[in-house]
């Protein structure tokens, strides 16, 4: 397993072109400087009425397959 840690700072309204099927996929830089792409639906549990802001950890299988995305901080 390998775990990436980036940060997100996405307002409301920009999060609804990933809502509204517009975006299919949140692409970041992560903290080591590493490109990372996910579905966007995998952020859907964290959108407030700001949007989504914080310190994620995305942690994938060796496969480069999907495990777990944890919200750290705000």
């Amino acid at each position: 397993m390998q775990k990436i840690y980036f940060r997100l700072q996405i307002s409301q309204q920009q999060y609804l072109q990933y809502y509204q099927g517009t975006a299919s996929a949140v692409q970041v830089i992560a903290e080591n400087s590493q490109k990372i792409q996910f579905p966007a639906i995998r952020i859907r549990p964290f959108l407030t009425h700001s949007g989504i802001h914080g310190r994620f950890c995305l942690t994938i299988g060796e496969d480069n397959h999907f495990i777990n995305l944890e919200k750290l901080s705000a």
